[in-house]
């Protein structure tokens, strides 16, 4: 019998491996998440990035906006082939100043893959500390 990852576990797997690069910086364990077709957006892409250099390039770009980011979970949504994931990330932006944001994350599972990372957050949260209260 074969045994094929429920997507709570390919969720946790998600989480718990994001939560890591976070603390680490090590972005290969993450990209071995994603499927060789993989797809992944966020409001800063245009198009989306594809495939494991996609996926690595993606991961890359968000750790360097941080010299530190934490995310915790707060809602777990899942269907068959579907998370969406609530959060709230806190960390220091790359200019050393405090943030704290908030997003939603959608993934779509190829199998144990993700195939598809969509994510959606507050972007006001990075504009510069005088244009956010003016």
């Amino acid at each position: 019998m074969t045994y094929t990852a429920s997507t709570r576990d390919i969720t946790s797997r998600f989480i718990h491996t994001l939560q890591k690069t976070e603390e680490t910086g090590d972005i290969e364990s993450l990209v071995a998440l994603f499927s060789s077709n993989a797809e992944l957006m966020n409001l800063a892409t245009l198009e989306p990035l594809k495939g494991k250099e996609g996926a690595y390039r993606f991961w890359q770009k968000y750790l360097f906006v941080f010299n530190h980011i934490h995310s915790e979970f707060t809602n777990i949504v899942e269907s068959e082939n579907t998370s969406v994931l609530e959060w709230v990330s806190k960390g220091t932006l790359s200019t050393s100043e405090e943030i704290t944001y908030r997003g939603i994350s959608v993934l779509e599972f190829d199998g144990e893959n993700v195939k598809r990372f969509r994510t959606y957050y507050d972007s006001a949260a990075f504009l510069p500390q005088g244009a956010k209260h003016g």
